[in-house]
């Protein structure tokens, strides 16, 4: 039961802190389910964010069901789904309920720019420590290159990218030329 509500609480908090989606979200898991609880590893977070863009559904509310689901099976998947959308639920019925016309008030689009460009910097940091952790080696930035490249020129799918990178990364690990360590 402790894990239980520890799963709720920790995902609270990410949900609570944290403005601009999954990505944002990123340092605040690396704190808290990598450093703080040790329930996944860094590997572990890049693959559940993985699985997270094939799946449907927000990538946040995916990772925390993820993380949850391999801590106390269904009922951890439970916790961590609810702990990360309760604050968004509690503060939409709230705002809703309080003030009509919310976003259109010029000191919350003011704030919302502010708040823009922070998550862009912690998206930039998150990304940053994933990189280092992912790019070993010259064929793994190629495969990041190509996937890169891909997005940025083509109107590709996010699903397509990941599973020919998937790809891409078995043949290149049979060719010897992908080591994981």
């Amino acid at each position: 039961m402790k894990v239980l509500l520890q799963l709720y609480t920790a995902w609270f908090k990410m949900g609570l802190f944290t403005f601009g989606g999954g990505y944002a979200m990123l340092p605040m898991i690396q704190r808290e389910v990598i450093e703080k609880y040790h329930w996944a590893t860094e590997d572990e977070i890049m693959d559940y964010y993985a699985i997270g863009q094939c799946t449907p559904g927000i990538i946040a509310v995916n990772t925390a069901t993820f993380v949850g689901y391999y801590q106390k099976g269904v009922l951890g998947g439970i916790a961590a789904t609810l702990g990360v959308v309760s604050p968004s639920v509690i503060i939409i019925g709230l705002i809703a309920s309080l003030i009509s016309n919310f976003a259109e008030l010029a000191v919350v689009q003011h704030a919302l720019l502010g708040i823009n460009v922070a998550v862009c910097v912690l998206m930039i940091e998150a990304i940053t420590n994933l990189w280092k952790k992912s790019i070993k080696n010259i064929a793994a930035f190629c495969v990041f290159a190509m996937a890169l490249l891909l997005s940025a020129l083509t109107s590709v799918s996010t699903v397509w990218l990941v599973i020919l990178s998937g790809a891409l990364g078995i043949l290149m690990s049979k060719a010897g030329w992908l080591k994981h360590e």
